[in-house]
Order: structure tokens, then C-alpha cells, then sequence
């Protein structure tokens, strides 16, 4: 049974796993946008704009009505809505047209002066580089198919107009002119038929600050030839990753809402800015060179506001989430055949991601920094090999013993037939959550808790090796969860240097296979340091967020700064007796120390009197965070994420054919690195496309390189987006 039979929101919301099961597919046709002119800000209001006049709707009901420079009206509107009903700042934001800046000083001048706030003051800063004779004369000659340079050739001598403010100019009349004509008769006199409500909310995640005018659209194009082709060994990358159905799950996903030569240009350059370690989708810039439309196969290298609003709309209803399920269905399989047989094994273990931003975010525990950060929990699932598989976000920093066994029936949903052993670290290993997994008749196998029995070394009567070091083993059946819960296997484990760990598992493998698996869980750790420092894991992505329910319980934090000033407290009284410990009896120089002993006393008594009418944990509408704590929406860095997951797992794939021809194959991935940035030739054949790369390599890593290319070519990958189904043939050359 495959995870593409299931509809799972992964990741959504609050940390919890909801999978509703459905006879239909997993990607079901979707519903076409609504029309480009109504803007929702909620599920049931929205503003329809027209050329002269923009309308409210609140639950088909017509609210207002203004023109777009009317700022007085919309903002009475705005209030109204702001005021009289729970909807989201940044959503409305957009729907009017206007900054969530904006929104805040229409509210802040509100709550000031009243209704005279209202009213926008006059301007006091520079006037418009385009004036409206201007605009209508530039607007005119766009009509008559004049583009931008014939107008800078024509307007560089008398107007003091660059080309840049031309451009903007183009897209607000593209923008213009690409809306359908509406009736100017009065809303009042004539009936309009209220605006039917979307089933989601259609908000594109696109960054603030990105320019308001639509960018301009990328074309696709064929393959052809071409010399000198930068940055050609990202085709490596992108045929990979085609094989493993990105892109043909990406274009499920979008279905009907972007078209699909877009879907596909986006993938081709978000993929290749990332091979070459730019990390992020900012990175497609990088991209555009003189020999971008062969490499892309697009009539131009798309730039990063583009790349971002088509990736918000495949993001859109759930397609992140979607997208990521069914790569990690692939994923799933892929490590089952590699079982053999045997349980598949799943390294669980969460990887905190710390936020600087400007937002109010939850804080976690972070493990690197020693202490609690501002940040957002991911829970990775990685194969016994180290390859990344899925990814859960928790904004709340749920525990590990919160979120095992829902992973865990998710692994079961798309490996119902195989067993399943699933591998973490003490975070998980509580008597509770062990007895919980093994009636769930999962297999695990994890670290104990001390404190436990350390065993004398005439105890140890099994033996095993593991990279070169000698291991001594002893089991027995005897770590009792208590309680009732019965009893677990226990194995423990005692180095060369006297050191003894015990490890606790319900599975029936031998213990020395158990062990050589657990302890090969620092594979995960290192695929976490990979990430960060290759693939850019720790981004942000998605600076869209969303607020928190006012119900939802959190750390008090009035409890944890009284804590912190108990804390305190006691430092200075420590302080102190140190200080008069030192000192004789009647030494003068005891008093300032007796005073600040007295002080400190006095006032850890008065916080302890505090703290039992202090609760460690409060709603949040009852704590000054109330507004303002906020969470990341997740889609659109569900797509980032699957992204890198897709390049790690073919890089990972590379490396293992690269690595044995190597002197050194510890240094697969860096000489990898270096050949998909290389240029390269494009000869296109009658059913081939031979690749000629030039990597940066001495002779020992070129002979490797023509052996992996050899290897590569022989799996007779094809380009994505190429509808001949033309063979790549891919070869190495010196420079």
C-alpha cells in the first residue's frame, strides 16, 4: 500500500497528526482559482477590485465600497473589519493592497484621535517619479507594443526617469490591462451577486518587500545546444531527482492552479541554485547568466520574486505537506527493498531551527547553545543509512514521547507489511512511551536513563567489532517499566575504555545487530550538520505567521522571570557568605556584607510568597504574549524542505558511486560539489543528449569523475520537461 492512498496534514497546525483515510487518490484534480480580482482576507470576506471603485464582501453581504485613493473610506473599512471581527493582519493587509505597517498605524492613529485619525495626512515626502501626464503618455506608447528600452531611448534625455522605475511602471500597465473591464454603474442602484467563498485560504507566501507588480511571467523552451554552459552539472542533479518523481509529484500537486512549464522552470532553477550552495530560493539569482535559457531551457533565468509566488501557489491547500508525502512515500519504499527482509530501521530525533527575527516566536531547547532559543522544532526521520526521508514541524517544541507513535503509525500507513523499528535517543526513553510503542507492536530500540547497575567486566560474556574497536556485551530480559507494563530487553555495552552504556529494545534480532544499529545513530547527527552547512536546513523560508489561539496554554512568563529573580537572589546571598566567612567577628567591613545578606533573604521570601499564585503555565490570552506570539506557516517551507531532501538523497546517491574510485572517498561530496558547478557543452543527438562537463579536478579525481559519469549514464536518466524522452549521456573532459 503506498502514502499516496492517504491524505495526511503533516505538520499542520499545532504539532498533531491528523491522516483521514479516502478511496479517492491522494492528489484529487483541484478546484481553478477564483477570478485574479478578489483578494480573501478571511473564508468568508474578501475585496473584489475594480478599475475605479474596490468592494467589501463579508459573508455575502456588501460592506463598503471605495476608490483606491480614497484613503479615508478604506480606512473606515478597514477599521470596521480590524475592530469588529478576528481576522488576519498580514491577509487583510494584502487583500487591501497596503502593508501591515500600514494597518497598524491606520489602528495606532485610531485608538489616538478617533475618527479623525482616519483621514491620511498630507504627504511630506518626494513626489512621484512618474507623474499622471507622464504615466498616461507611457502607458499609450506600452499599448502601441513599445517595450522598455524604446522608451528609455526615447524619454533618457528629457525625463530624469531611470529604467528601473520604467519597468515598474510596465507591470503595474501589465497588471492593469490584464484585469477584466468593470461595469462603472453604482453598486447601489444595480444588484451584484455576492462573491462565492474559496474552500482555503489562497494567500501566496511572498516575502515583504517584494515589489507589488507582477513579475514577469518565464517562458519554457526545448532543449538545445549550446557551448560554455555554466553551471551544467546541476543537470546531474535535476535528472536525479526527476527520476525520483519530484517533479511529476510537484505537477500533481499543482494541478489546475500553475501552469506546468512554470511548475517546472521553478524546480529546475530552485534545484540548481541549491546544488551549487546557495541554500535558499533567494539563490536563483546566481543563475542568471549569458547561457541561463540553455541551462534552464527557458527564455530567460527566472528571478527570486517569481520563483517565490509560483512556489506559494504550488504551496497553496496543503500542496506543501502533499508534495512531501509523496517523496517520502518513494523514500519509504526504497529503504523496505533495502531491509532484505529485516526490520526497517527509522532514526527519529528532532533539530531545533533558531529564529532572529523581528517576530515572537516559542523557545526551545537547544542543545548546541546549552540553554532555551527562539526557534521552531523539525522532527526528522532518516533511514539506517542517514538519508532524510520526512520532516514534522513542531512550533510548540513538543517532546519526543508527543509526536513517536504518530510518526511511527505514519511509517506504518506506507509500510504496512513490514516491520518496523524505530530508533531514538533518551528524549524518548520513558517507561510510558516504550510500553506505549511496543503495544502498538512497534520494534525500537533506544538508550536507558540512569541511573542503571554498572556490570564487572566478568559479567560481559558476548563479544562484537565495530570500526575497528572490540565490544563486550551481556543481556538479559530484566528492565522492568513498572507500573505494570511489563519488561523490556536489556543490553549492555562496556567500550575498551571500561565505559558502560545500556541499551533497551523490544525486537527479536540478535543484540549485536541491535547494537551495532543504535549506535549507528550518529549517522542522523551527522546528516543534521550536513544540512545545515550544505542545504540550508536552518533557513526560514516562509515569513508568513500566523497567530495562536488565545486558549493555548504556554510557559507563564511572569513564572519564569520570578524564577530567575529567585535565581538571582540566592547568587547574592551566596555572595555574601562567602564575603563574611572570610571576615572576623567584628571586622567593620562585615556590615555592607550583613546588609546585603538581609537584603537577599528578604526578598526570596517575598518571591517564594509569590510563586504558589504564580502558575508555571497559563493560557495565553492571560499573559502579556497575548497578540503577539506567533508560529511560521509551514507550506510553503514544506516544498523548500522536500527540495532539499530530494538534493541530499541524490548527492548522498552520487557520493556512494563516486567514493570507491576516490584515494580519498571521505571526500566524495566535495569533489561532487566542484562537478556540478562546472560548465559544460549541450550536443543534442537523435535520441540523446550528449553532456560534456569541464570540472575542476587533478587526474586522480578526473578518472573517478568519468567512472561515476559512466555509471550514471548507463541508468539512460532523461531531463525533466523534455517530452522526446531523449536519453542524457553524460562525459568528462579536461580543460
Amino acid at each position: 500500500m503506498s502514502i499516496a492512498k492517504f491524505l495526511v496534514n503533516f505538520g499542520g497546525g499545532r504539532g498533531v497528526l491528523q491522516v483521514t483515510m479516502t478511496v479517492t487518490p491522494m492528489l484529487p484534480t483541484l478546484a481553478s482559482e477564483p477570478p485574479t480580482d478578489r483578494f480573501w482576507f478571511s473564508s468568508h470576506g474578501c475585496v473584489v477590485r475594480g478599475e475605479t471603485r474596490w468592494q467589501v464582501w463579508v459573508g455575502g453581504t456588501l460592506v463598503g465600497v471605495f476608490e483606491p485613493r480614497d484613503k479615508a473610506r478604506r480606512n473606515t473599512i478597514l477599521i470596521g473589519l480590524v475592530e469588529g471581527q478576528r481576522v488576519h493582519r498580514g491577509r487583510l493587509a494584502r487583500a487591501f493592497g497596503i502593508s501591515q505597517e500600514t494597518v497598524r498605524a491606520v489602528q495606532r492613529r485610531f485608538e489616538a484621535e478617533g475618527v479623525r485619525g482616519l483621514v491620511p495626512r498630507a504627504s511630506t515626502g518626494r513626489p512621484p517619479k512618474v507623474k499622471s501626464g507622464l504615466r498616461r503618455t507611457l502607458w499609450k506608447m506600452f499599448d502601441h507594443g513599445a517595450s522598455v528600452a524604446n522608451v528609455v531611448e526615447k524619454f533618457s534625455r528629457t525625463e530624469a526617469i531611470s529604467e528601473v522605475t520604467l519597468r515598474r511602471e510596465r507591470a503595474r500597465w501589465k497588471k492593469k490591462r490584464s484585469g477584466s473591464p468593470v461595469d462603472e454603474t453604482s453598486p447601489a442602484s444595480v444588484p451584484v451577486a455576492p462573491p462565492t467563498a474559496p474552500e482555503q485560504d489562497t494567500s501566496l507566501d511572498v516575502h515583504e518587500g517584494d515589489d507589488v507588480g507582477e513579475p514577469e511571467e518565464v517562458v519554457a523552451s526545448p532543449v538545445v545546444s549550446g557551448r560554455q554552459v555554466q553551471h551544467l552539472g546541476t543537470w546531474l542533479m535535476m535528472a536525479l531527482v526527476h527520476e525520483a518523481g519530484l517533479y511529476e509529484s510537484a505537477m500533481r500537486v499543482a494541478g489546475q492552479r500553475v501552469a506546468k512549464s512554470s511548475v517546472r522552470v521553478v524546480l529546475d532553477a530552485v534545484v540548481a541554485a541549491l546544488t551549487i550552495g546557495q541554500q535558499c530560493v533567494e539563490g536563483v539569482r546566481r543563475l542568471a547568466t549569458t547561457s541561463a535559457p540553455v541551462l534552464l531551457r527557458a527564455a530567460h533565468a527566472p528571478s527570486a520574486s517569481w520563483a517565490r509566488r509560483v512556489l506559494g501557489q504550488l504551496a497553496m491547500k496543503t500542496g506543501g505537506a502533499r508534495l512531501q508525502l509523496a517523496m517520502a512515500g518513494h523514500y519509504l519504499r526504497e529503504a523496505s527493498a533495502a531491509a532484505d527482509g529485516e526490520p526497517v530501521v527509522f532514526y527519529v530525533d528532532n533539530h531545533l531551527r533558531p529564529y532572529t527575527g523581528k517576530h515572537t516566536v516559542r523557545k526551545g531547547w537547544r542543545m548546541q547553545a546549552r540553554r532555551v532559543v527562539p526557534g521552531i522544532s523539525d522532527y526528522y526521520v532518516h533511514d539506517v543509512d542517514g538519508r532524510p526521508i520526512l520532516r514534522k514541524v513542531v512550533p510548540d517544541h513538543l517532546p519526543l514521547t508527543s509526536v513517536l507513535t504518530s510518526i511511527g503509525e505514519l511509517l506504518r500507513l506506507a509500510l504496512p507489511e513490514d516491520t518496523i523499528l524505530l530508533v531514538f535517543d533518551r528524549a524518548g526513553s520513558f517507561p510510558e512511551q516504550l510500553a506505549e510503542l511496543r503495544d502498538a507492536n512497534f520494534e525500537f530500540a533506544t538508550y536507558e536513563r540512569r541511573p542503571y547497575p554498572l556490570l564487572a567486566r566478568s559479567a560481559f560474556d558476548e563479544s562484537m567489532h565495530r570500526r575497528d574497536e572490540k565490544l563486550l556485551l551481556h543481556e538479559s530480559r530484566h528492565k522492568n517499566l513498572r507500573g505494570g507494563r511489563g519488561r523490556v530487553r536489556r543490553i549492555a555495552v562496556r567500550n575498551s575504555e571500561g565505559y558502560q552504556l545500556n541499551v533497551l529494545a523490544i525486537s527479536e534480532q540478535p543484540a549485536a545487530w541491535l547494537v551495532d544499529v543504535m549506535l549507528g545513530r550518529w549517522t542522523q547527527e551527522n546528516a543534521f550538520k550536513h544540512g545545515v552547512e550544505r542545504w540550508g536546513i536552518n533557513q526560514l523560508d516562509s515569513r508568513t505567521v500566523e497567530h495562536y489561539e488565545p486558549q493555548t496554554v504556554i510557559p507563564n512568563p511572569a513564572r519564569r522571570r520570578l524564577d530567575h529573580a529567585l535565581r538571582v537572589a540566592r547568587v547574592r546571598e551566596g555572595d555574601a557568605l562567602r564575603q563574611l566567612e572570610r571576615l572576623d567577628d567584628g571586622d567593620p567591613r562585615r556590615e555592607p556584607f550583613e546588609r546585603q545578606l538581609e537584603e537577599a533573604r528578604q526578598h526570596q521570601a517575598d518571591l517564594e510568597a509569590q510563586r504558589p499564585s504564580m502558575p508555571t503555565h497559563a493560557p495565553l490570552e492571560e499573559t502579556e504574549l497575548a497578540g503577539e506570539l506567533v508560529y511560521h506557516s509551514l507550506e510553503y517551507k514544506h516544498v523548500l524542505d522536500t527540495l532539499r531532501i530530494a538534493c541530499a538523497n541524490a548527492e548522498s546517491e552520487l557520493a556512494a558511486l563516486l567514493g570507491p574510485h576516490l584515494p580519498k572517498p571521505c571526500e566524495a561530496k566535495r569533489v561532487l560539489q566542484n562537478l556540478f558547478t562546472a560548465p559544460g557543452h549541450v550536443q543534442l543527438n537523435g535520441r540523446s543528449i550528449t553532456v560534456t562537463l569541464l570540472p575542476a579536478a587533478d587526474s586522480a579525481e578526473t578518472e573517478a569523475i568519468h567512472r561515476l559519469l559512466c555509471a550514471v549514464s548507463q541508468r539512460k536518466l532523461t531531463l525533466p520537461g523534455d517530452h522526446s524522452g531523449r536519453v542524457l549521456r553524460f562525459q568528462a573532459q579536461t580543460v
